[in-house]
């Protein structure tokens, strides 16, 4: 790569305040450059995410892989585990080896190359393509969302509504994409819709390399370099992790006596058991001190309802998929609503209401609610969805019992709402709650709760393969009421454990209300 694609290192102490630069409606320049990036590169995941299934589970004579239904959705579970997994090399190799900028060009151009391998019309391409794809996401992933969080300096009022913002590009580019898709699939088949994704992201890179000089050198640093000793020790421990992972293989194949439930097996075991290791890293890492040691403690329970909360919520390109394909009536007078449109329903319930609740949480910042409440209330809204979805299960269950359009929306609807008050308060309480010396790595720890959520839902599906769907449902919707209970009864240990920056946070938001309220009386 040309030097000059590479952004100016400026060290973080020489940047002026991030409250001085609002030349991005309010926010920080980098912002928007930032924004276009994550537009492109989920319209490109999406995109493909919204036909997946349906090209797993498709016959090979109409240009699927001819997998059954049941392993089908196990599979999809496993493959959105494997995704998120795959973060942890690039938060690592972010922090350690190469800084974020790099990881995320890098990353971009490995999804580019899985999309245009499963554009090709074979079967072996598309899953080489489909593991690319995985690994590219997982170096952009923890490394995109760090580089916002960076945009802001911690005590900045506005964090909270940057990240709302960012999050708003996530869902405009994935509202849009399965509606190309869907058009593209449907006219030309499943790989003209894979194409549209590898062009996707090509425009992604086009927008990250043009707004470089926006970010003011950041993500051009190696936060925590690797010295000789480390460099040297680190195949030796690339080495171990393959040979365990296939030795875990290995046990769970002998276990399953198939290779397929095997790879289920072994994804969510690493995806879980990555999530402790690195709790327990960061709590014994000498480079972590006492006061966030106990920023830590209080992540915990937020971990937690947040690996509950996709077990459910990522289900909407599984099990829901399914439920729009086979038990929906999709009939709206003469027009054939196409299946993979629901998968539009949440992110433009997004752009409707991220802006709204993004003013909100500004106006209210350091005040009721605070993080580990909107973390109880989301993993509460999501538990009663799956309720609605094993009840839709149980009162449709396909054939001439078909739901009406609007069941699935609805459902689709409130997972929305319960996502705004969860996924980006926990993009940015994991920016505000990470250890110095783990940033990039700790967004990966949060993307980890997709990872264990998705491996658990996955070994679900694949255990309760006898069951309906609607017990399946029940069974999860039923488990995490009772976890959003106990969430709730942790609130104070949990806000006590961060208040330092609550109370930083809400002292810098009552100075800008202040400020605010001086300007209007100036102007009246």
């Amino acid at each position: 790569m040309s030097v000059t694609h590479e952004p100016e290192a400026v060290p973080p102490g020489s940047r002026p305040s991030s409250l001085d630069d609002r030349r991005f409606i309010g926010h920080p320049g980098g912002l928007a450059w930032m924004f276009q990036v994550e537009f492109w590169e989920r319209f490109s995941y999406y995109g493909m995410r919204a036909i997946l299934l349906y090209f797993i589970v498709d016959t090979i004579a109409n240009g699927g892989l001819g997998i059954a239904q049941n392993t089908g959705e196990a599979i999809l579970a496993t493959y959105g585990a494997a995704v998120y997994l795959l973060a942890i090399p690039g938060g690592y190799v972010a922090d350690r080896i190469l800084g974020p900028w790099h990881c995320v060009f890098w990353g971009g151009i490995v999804i580019m190359a899985g999309h245009i391998c499963l554009a090709v019309p074979a079967t072996a391409t598309a899953w080489v393509g489909i593991c690319l794809v995985a690994v590219g996401t997982g170096f952009i992933k923890p490394n995109l969302s760090t580089m916002v969080g960076a945009l802001y300096d911690r005590d900045d009022p506005r964090r909270d509504a940057g990240f709302q913002i960012f999050y708003m590009s996530i869902n405009i580019g994935a509202f849009l994409s399965p509606l190309l898709v869907a058009w593209l699939k449907n006219t030309w088949g499943y790989h003209a819709g894979f194409a549209a994704a590898a062009v996707g992201m090509a425009l992604a890179l086009v927008a990250f390399v043009g707004g470089r000089r926006t970010l003011k050198g950041i993500g051009a640093q190696v936060p925590n370099p690797m010295n000789a000793a480390e460099k040297k020790r680190l195949g030796i421990y690339l080495v171990g992790i393959l040979i365990g992972a296939y030795v875990l293989f290995l046990i769970f194949n002998l276990i399953e006596g198939n290779a397929p439930a095997a790879i289920i097996d072994t994804v969510s075991a690493i995806s879980i058991g990555s999530a402790v290791a690195y709790f327990l890293i960061m709590f014994r890492s000498p480079k972590v001190n006492d006061v966030e040691r106990s920023h830590l403690w209080a992540y915990i329970p937020l971990w937690m309802g947040g690996a509950l909360f996709f077990m459910i919520f990522e289900q909407a390109a599984g099990k829901m998929a399914t439920f729009a394909d086979k038990n929906t009536d999709l009939t709206v007078g003469s027009f054939m609503i196409p299946p993979e449109w629901y998968q539009s329903i949440n992110p433009a319930a997004i752009v409707l209401l991220a802006p709204l609740l993004g003013w909100y949480f500004t106006r209210r910042a350091g005040r009721f609610p605070q993080t580990a409440m909107k973390f109880s209330l989301a993993v509460f809204l999501v538990g009663l969805s799956a309720l609605l979805m094993g009840w839709g299960f149980q009162t449709w269950p396909g054939g001439s019992a078909l739901a009406p359009f609007w069941f699935l929306g609805a459902v689709f609807v409130l997972q929305t709402v319960a996502e705004l008050f969860i996924s980006p308060v926990g993009l940015s309480a994991t920016t505000m709650l990470a250890p110095r010396a783990f940033a990039s790595q700790a967004m990966a720890l949060w993307l980890l709760t997709s990872a264990a959520g998705q491996g658990v839902a996955a070994l679900l599906i694949k255990a309760m393969s006898d069951f309906t769907d609607a017990t399946y449902y029940y069974a999860l919707g039923g488990i995490t009421l009772v976890v959003a209970v106990v969430l709730l009864l942790l609130v104070p240990w949990t806000q006590n454990k961060m208040a330092d920056i609550e109370d930083m946070r809400r002292e810098a938001a009552d100075a800008a209300r202040t400020l605010r309220a001086d300007r209007s009386r100036k102007r009246s």
